[in-house]
């Protein structure tokens, strides 16, 4: 226990984490890089081999690997989850946990929980994987319970209630905004009277600055970049794309980027001077940073047929390198379009669906894409693990594996939307059932 502790302390910022840890949202620089060595190169007859399932509850929330300790987030109810679109819940009763497992053996160690009545559409649970840093666990529930937790025993070590410390409403779909360590503030995105995000002191919970005012929080990650000279907090609420001095919360600019419903998920990324956001039904827009100061130019704006121009992805942050863009596009086929005109360059239903589209098409299809090397891991919503290649010209795949079970449901169809964690040489993956842990070491 002590090892671990040590190796939870090694965590002294998001950009310097052990390269076997994966301890929040989409990897240690909430980049979808995963930088270890030793994997695979295709899948074994059979798939990769199980190291081992644990019982959880419902949720979207995706795993942290620290050390040899898996933290999820679950929702666990007596009844039925109904999943009704645009529709909120008058009342669904069930205890939201945070759940720390052994990364050896999956057992739990320990578990926080507490009774939580959802309201929202699709109550499946959390949305948000906890964020792990410096002994400490940042859990953000579906209705904006935030606990810090210590990472050794569970106990609470500060909490907070958006909708009653900040009288924020809970977003249709939840609170789904990964919380972001940065330095000394844990900056989250909140909701309240002036206060779409709010930077709290990572250690006490103390308000440091709050910022922005809007309709609705929307359900963009915070994300932190470097242009122009300085750091740049960006927040995508719903009404524009904004970025923030990340030590005040004053706003450097503000570009306007209203999606339908706030339903703008995915966290804007950035390729060389170039900032890409979007969303379904047309929304999207390429940014030009200034290089020498906290300033953007429109470079392209989406367009509502998505035939030839951008990307409008569901519930996936697309992977981007070397000006292209590679994402899910709402409908559900993988599409490379470059960064600075929007052009399409492919598109593949392979990823998604493991059909050509003339075999089948879905809405919203969904897909999580990390790299490792020279190749891509991509989860896609039917539990399974696909290896392949990706580049301008084209979609290559070396392999796929099933690992779990669609439990969800969605338009008709069972889903997994649960962003996997890659640590240890090892995928770990969550339905609304049980998480599971692969082994791709090779």
């Amino acid at each position: 226990m002590k090892a671990f502790v040590a190796s939870v302390g090694l965590l002294v910022s998001c950009s310097s984490i052990a390269a076997a840890d994966w301890p929040q949202w989409m990897g240690p620089n909430r980049d979808g890089v995963w930088s270890e060595t030793g994997i695979v190169e295709k899948f074994p007859d059979g798939g990769p081999k199980v190291l081992w399932r644990t019982p959880i509850g419902a949720g979207y929330a995706g795993p942290a690997i620290v050390g040899n300790r898996v933290f999820v987030m679950d929702y666990q109810t007596k009844g039925d989850i109904k999943n009704e679109n645009f529709t909120r819940l008058t009342k669904f009763d069930g205890l939201e946990r945070v759940l720390c497992l052994n990364a050896d053996d999956g057992k739990v160690v320990w578990k926080h929980e507490y009774p939580k009545k959802y309201t929202i559409s699709y109550p499946s649970g959390p949305r948000c994987t906890p964020t792990v840093h410096d002994g400490k666990v940042y859990a953000l529930g579906a209705e904006g319970d935030l606990k810090c937790l210590n990472a050794d025993t569970g106990d609470v070590i500060w909490k907070k209630d958006f909708v009653k410390d900040y009288s924020a409403k809970s977003p249709m779909w939840g609170f789904c905004g990964h919380p972001l360590v940065d330095g000394d503030k844990l900056i989250c995105i909140v909701g309240g009277k002036d206060a779409a995000v709010v930077a709290f002191n990572k250690n006490d919970g103390k308000e440091i600055w709050r910022s922005l005012k809007s309709q609705e929080p929307g359900y963009s990650a915070p994300t932190m970049i470097e242009a122009g000279g300085v750091r740049q907090l960006l927040i995508w609420h719903s009404e524009s794309l904004n970025a923030l001095d990340p030590e005040t919360g004053k706003t450097l600019w503000s570009a306007p980027l209203a999606a339908r419903m706030a339903m703008g998920i995915m966290s804007p990324r950035k390729d060389g001077d170039f900032l890409f956001a979007g969303a379904v039904w047309g929304t999207a827009v390429s940014l030009k940073l200034d290089p020498t100061k906290p300033a953007v130019t429109e470079a392209w704006r989406g367009v509502s047929n998505s035939k030839g121009k951008g990307l409008y992805p569901m519930n996936m942050t697309p992977f981007v390198e070397n000006g292209i863009i590679y994402g899910v596009d709402h409908p559900g086929q993988m599409r490379a379009v470059q960064i600075s005109d929007g052009k399409q360059l492919w598109e593949s239903w392979l990823p998604v669906t493991g059909k050509t589209e003339v075999e089948t098409k879905v809405n919203c299809g969904t897909a999580f894409v990390v790299k490792n090397g020279d190749r891509f891991f991509i989860f896609n919503e039917l539990g399974e693990l696909v290896i392949a290649k990706m580049d301008p010209k084209g979609y290559s795949e070396l392999g796929r594996a099933k690992l779990l079970e669609p439990t969800g449901v969605y338009s008709g169809r069972n889903v997994v939307w649960s962003h996997p964690a890659f640590a240890n040489r090892c995928c770990y993956a969550r339905n609304d059932k049980e998480i599971v842990c692969v082994s791709l070491a090779k």
